[in-house]
């Protein structure tokens, strides 16, 4: 396709005559202008609008998703460092070690021109954001709260760090993964009614659109806390052992997410003071899932769709292709 002439750079000419600092000030407008031609502009979850011409080379990411979702595109060479909880993929060994407890000349240091953060870094650490961007590094804060909002977050990743192609065949890939489950879990009737844990403590579940949710209804399951409202705009929702109580003769399973946010065992749920009068519980079908497969906007969240359809359908999983 042929660029409209008034965007064509022509070849600088120069005149009998001219001095070099002409010339450099000529080389430095063909060169701006052509970062300009080609910028790419991005809104992360903060407001900031981020323009840049070229990929980011040398990242910092702190947070699990970023970097899972970076090696999954094929940046792990751009990737120079990774939050301290970071245990996924496997080479993450090998990247230096960041926290958000860090002071800001360890970060400065390593020199840096992307450091990815989420909003709980944002708000909670602002000192550290504000004197990063003052050291003239780019800080981008990202984390989608929707399903939509995951695959425009995948994209976004994709071009920052030049791997736009790769980003959009993982969207596609998903999304037929997804379409294939679905067209599976859309035949199964009656249904399993399920309560989804988020953390035991005060009773806390997730909200509608929550990507455990998603998993959950995708690997068809029906969501026995669709009332549930967010707590502070977050996909975390209180909702209290009275309402969970009252539904005890619906929850055909009792499904908790396991890990950082919610260290919790099978033998605490069944002993919970009142739980024994769920259903669930009445008939041992109470079953723990890692949170990094259900939880973050990771690929691997089809993973968690797959072991929760095989939590509650084991027939119709074991026997199925997908």
């Amino acid at each position: 396709m042929s660029m409209p002439s008034k965007y064509i750079i022509h070849p600088y000419k120069p005149m009998p005559g001219t001095n070099t600092l002409v010339l450099i000030i000529a080389a430095l407008v063909v060169l701006i202008g052509t970062n300009l031609l080609f910028a790419e502009t991005i809104t992360d979850n903060k407001g900031r609008k981020i323009i840049f011409g070229t990929p980011y080379s040398r990242i910092i990411s702190l947070y699990g998703a970023h970097t899972e979702n970076l090696f999954f595109i094929g940046c792990q060479k751009q990737v120079i460092g990774v939050s301290v909880n970071d245990t996924y993929p496997k080479d993450v060994h090998k990247k230096i070690k960041f926290s958000y407890h860090d002071g800001p000349e360890k970060f400065i240091a390593f020199k840096p021109d992307l450091v990815l953060i989420r909003p709980m870094i944002d708000n909670g650490y602002p000192k550290l954001v504000q004197r990063l961007e003052k050291s003239g590094i780019t800080v981008v804060s990202l984390q989608p709260g929707s399903i939509d909002k995951m695959y425009d977050y995948w994209l976004t990743l994709g071009k920052l760090t030049g791997h736009l192609e790769s980003a959009a065949q993982m969207v596609d890939d998903f999304k037929q993964k997804i379409k294939t489950i679905s067209a599976l879990t859309n035949k199964i009737s009656p249904k399993k009614r399920v309560y989804f844990e988020a953390i035991h403590t005060r009773m806390k579940t997730f909200t509608q659109n929550a990507m455990p949710i998603f998993a959950l209804e995708t690997a068809g399951g029906i969501n026995v806390a669709a009332d549930a409202k967010a707590s502070r705009n977050t996909n975390i929702a209180i909702y209290g052992k009275e309402r969970i109580l009252s539904k005890a003769a619906r929850i055909d399973v009792f499904l908790a997410q396991k890990g950082v946010m919610n260290a919790v065992t099978i033998d605490q749920i069944k002993k919970e003071p009142g739980f024994k009068v769920i259903k669930a519980v009445k008939s041992n079908q109470i079953y723990l899932i890692d949170e990094d497969i259900v939880s973050r906007p990771v690929p691997r969240l089809y993973k968690g769709v797959i072991t929760i359809g095989r939590l509650l359908y084991p027939d119709i999983f074991t026997k199925a292709k997908y």
